[in-house]
C-alpha cells in the first residue's frame, strides 16, 4: 500500500468517497469536509491544515483517514488545554498536533474509512500505522482521534493508543409511534411540565416548519445564518460557518441537511440546524431574533425527537453537553459509560532536560512502510 497526504478533501475524486465505509455519514463526507475547507470555515486560517491521509493499492483507493495539523485546539473540541500546559512546563512544544476529527463538529462517527468490499481489518491497522508514521514525519507532539464509533475506538486501544472518555446525551427511538407514545414513559409531573412548554409555543401564532437542505434557497440560508451568528456572537461564540458554506453544502448534502424554523407570519424568526444519515439525526447550530420561553427546546428537541420518529431513525444526538437532556428523555452515550471522545498521545518528542519524560507512544513501524507524498 502507498500513502499520500491530501491537502484538500476534494483532492479525493467522489467517486472514491462514495466506497468508503463512512454509513452516509454526513460530516465524514467531501461535501462536508470540501465545502468546509473551501469557504475557510476548514481551512488554514482558521487554523485547519488539511494532511487527509489515502492508501491505495496503485489506483485503487483503500483507506482514507481524515486529518489536520493544527497549531491550537479552538474548535476540535479535544478539551485539551491541560495537555499544552503540561508539555510547555516539560520544556516541550504541544502544538503542531495531528487530529482526525471534523471540524467544529464534536459528533462521533467514522474516521477509519475502509473501502467497501476490502479486509477492513488490515486497512483499518495500517490507516493508524500510516498515522503514526505521519506524526513522526511532521513533527506533531501527538495524533488525536476523537469522537469516534466504538468500533474505532477497539481498534485504536488495541494498537497501543491511549484513551480519554467524555460523555454526551442521546435519545434512542424505542419504537415509538408518536410524541405522545414517547412521553409515556414520563412520570406525570414531567410529562405536565414538557407538554406546558410545547404549548406555550403552539398558542403563540409562530408557524414551524421542517426544510431540506434542497428546499433552502439562499434568501432563506442569509435569515437563518444571520440568526446563528448573531445567537453565537451574544453568547461571546465564534460562528465559524459563512453562509456560503450552508448555501453551497446544502446543495450537495440535499435531504442529509434538515432544519427547522420558526416563522411569525412570513418572517423566519427562529432556526435549528440539523444534519442525518440513514439512522441518526444530528442537531448542529441553533439561532433566533425574538425570545421566547420554550422555542430553543422546541426546535432543537423536540422537532427533531419527532423528526426522529416520523422518518423511523434510531437516534437523535442533540449537541455535545447538557445535563438537562436527561430529563427530557436523552440517555448517557454510552449507556453506563463515559465515552464519546478519544485523544491518543502517540509522537516521539526530544525533551528539553535529560529528566522530563515523554508521553507513552507506539513506535512499532508497519510491515510494509508506505511511501509518502503530498498532492
Amino acid at each position: 500500500m502507498e500513502m499520500s497526504l491530501h491537502h484538500a478533501a476534494t483532492d479525493i475524486p467522489e467517486a472514491d468517497w462514495t466506497l468508503l465505509d463512512h454509513g452516509d455519514d454526513p460530516f465524514a463526507s467531501r461535501a462536508f469536509l470540501g465545502t468546509a475547507e473551501k469557504v475557510g470555515a476548514g481551512g488554514t486560517a482558521m487554523g485547519w491544515q488539511a494532511r487527509h491521509l489515502a492508501l491505495r493499492d496503485g489506483d485503487l483507493l483503500l483507506g482514507l483517514l481524515p486529518l489536520y495539523l493544527r497549531n491550537h485546539s479552538f474548535g476540535d473540541f479535544s478539551r485539551d488545554w491541560n495537555w499544552s500546559s503540561a508539555w510547555q512546563r516539560a520544556g516541550l512544544d504541544y502544538y503542531p498536533k495531528l487530529v482526525s476529527g471534523i471540524p467544529y463538529t464534536p459528533s462521533p462517527g467514522p474516521r477509519l474509512l475502509v473501502r467497501q468490499g476490502v479486509e477492513r481489518d488490515a486497512v483499518a491497522a495500517a490507516l493508524i500505522d500510516a498515522a503514526l508514521e505521519v506524526t513522526r514525519r511532521l513533527g506533531a507532539s501527538s495524533w488525536q482521534c476523537l469522537f469516534v464509533k466504538e468500533e474505532d475506538r477497539a481498534r485504536l486501544a488495541a494498537a497501543g493508543l491511549l484513551m480519554r472518555r467524555g460523555v454526551q446525551f442521546h435519545w434512542f427511538n424505542r419504537a415509538y409511534r408518536d410524541f405522545d407514545d414517547f412521553l409515556a414513559g414520563f412520570t406525570a409531573d414531567k410529562r405536565k411540565k414538557l407538554k406546558r412548554e410545547r404549548r406555550a409555543v403552539s398558542e403563540s401564532g409562530l408557524r414551524l416548519e421542517t426544510r431540506h437542505g434542497d428546499e433552502i434557497d439562499a434568501s432563506l440560508w442569509h435569515v437563518i445564518h444571520r440568526q446563528y451568528r448573531d445567537t453565537f456572537a451574544r453568547y461571546g461564540n465564534h460562528p465559524a460557518f459563512p453562509v456560503e458554506f450552508f448555501i453551497e453544502a446544502s446543495a450537495l448534502l440535499a435531504r442529509r441537511l434538515v432544519v427547522f424554523v420558526a416563522f411569525k407570519d412570513e418572517t423566519p424568526v427562529a432556526s435549528a440546524i440539523c444534519y442525518r444519515d440513514a439512522h441518526t439525526l444530528f442537531g448542529r447550530h441553533w439561532g433566533a431574533s425574538i425570545e421566547m420561553p420554550g422555542l430553543h427546546f422546541e426546535l432543537c428537541y423536540y422537532q427533531g425527537i419527532e423528526y426522529c420518529i416520523r422518518h423511523d431513525l434510531r437516534s437523535f444526538e442533540p449537541g455535545a453537553q447538557g445535563e438537562h437532556k436527561l430529563a427530557r428523555g436523552s440517555s448517557r452515550y454510552p449507556p453506563g459509560r463515559h465515552s464519546g471522545s478519544l485523544t491518543p498521545a502517540c509522537a516521539e518528542r526530544s525533551p528539553t532536560s535529560s529528566s522530563v519524560k515523554t508521553p507513552p507512544c507506539r513506535t512499532t513501524k508497519p510491515k510494509q512502510q508506505p511511501a509518502c507524498r503530498s498532492s
